[in-house]
């Protein structure tokens, strides 16, 4: 498991004091009064030879089959999506599968909150900002269990959902991490969060990603495995052992990679495998596969 160093800046957000970090690879410092990312790399273990796929258009057909390869050699069933918001060019392959959310869960529910108050015309209490930073930043479950209850519980963050076009996620009423999402939706919730077509606020979107941007040392593996020296990411992970909706663990990883040349929107999620680990492995590696392949065909 990769390990980061995690610098204090100062970044926008909602209220006084917020604040943000930026994860590097390199241990520069860093700092920020916009989005506030993270970032780091990962060497080895490709799946796809980056090198082959440079001097030809991006093949998604090939790098479809070599994703589904991997994942059938692997325990357990995954899915992934990915958009680059740069290119305009993106890649799915299971992206419509439903799986247990965990964690990841918690973005929503901190974005749907956002906009339930953005249209009361209000925004978050001293309260909440805390425990959104807790929920976010530690994945604190007992902060995600009040503010989920402020949005509404499954019933709200299912309302504020169709506004952010989400189709396969089911929040479940009161237990937000038995809740059923897709890698695509996790995708069309990130650009709600990177784009200004969302109906969030800029501000409200610079929070949500800062704080993704500011996570444990400890939580920050996933999809930042396809990151290099100096970009920067914002995620969040989800795992937890699954007894009534499958069997083993469910580990999912969403957020942005965005770099010079690319800007990434990446989730993939996974289930029934063994452990936690091998989990985390097969996350990491999707990750690692379809980011390489699409950096190659633009390079």
């Amino acid at each position: 498991m990769r390990r980061y160093l995690i610098v204090l800046a100062l970044a926008a957000g909602i209220g006084a004091g917020s604040t943000a970090y930026w994860i590097t690879a390199d241990g520069t410092r860093h700092a920020s009064g916009g989005v506030v990312e993270a970032g780091e790399p990962s060497a080895g273990g490709r799946e796809v030879n980056a090198v082959q796929l440079a001097a030809r258009p991006f093949d998604s057909a090939t790098l479809r089959r070599a994703v589904d390869t991997y994942i059938q050699k692997r325990p357990g069933k995954a899915g992934v999506m990915v958009t680059d918001l740069r290119t305009g060019m993106s890649f799915g392959e299971n992206e419509k599968g439903r799986f247990v959310s965990a964690s990841i869960m918690k973005v929503d529910i901190l974005s749907s909150l956002l906009l339930q108050r953005q249209r009361d015309g209000r925004g978050l209490t001293g309260g909440e900002r805390a425990l959104a930073g807790t929920m976010i930043r530690q994945s604190d479950n007992s902060a995600a269990n009040a503010l989920y209850s402020a949005a509404g519980d499954g019933p709200g963050v299912a309302d504020t959902n169709k506004a952010f076009g989400l189709r396969h996620t089911k929040p479940f009423h009161t237990s937000w991490g038995s809740s059923l999402t897709s890698p695509a939706d996790q995708v069309r919730l990130l650009t709600n969060l990177a784009s200004d077509a969302s109906p969030l606020e800029p501000r409200a979107r610079r929070y949500v990603l800062g704080l993704m941007g500011s996570v444990l040392d400890e939580q920050a593996w996933g999809i930042s495995a396809a990151a290099r020296p100096g970009e920067k990411v914002a995620l969040k992970n989800g795992w937890t052992p699954v007894r009534h909706q499958g069997h083993g663990w469910a580990i999912n990883s969403i957020g942005r990679i965005t770099g010079h040349d690319h800007d990434f929107l990446i989730a993939v999620c996974s289930g029934d495998s063994p452990t936690m680990g091998a989990g985390v492995s097969t996350v990491e590696h999707i990750a690692e596969m379809v980011v390489d392949a699409m950096r190659a065909s633009h390079q």
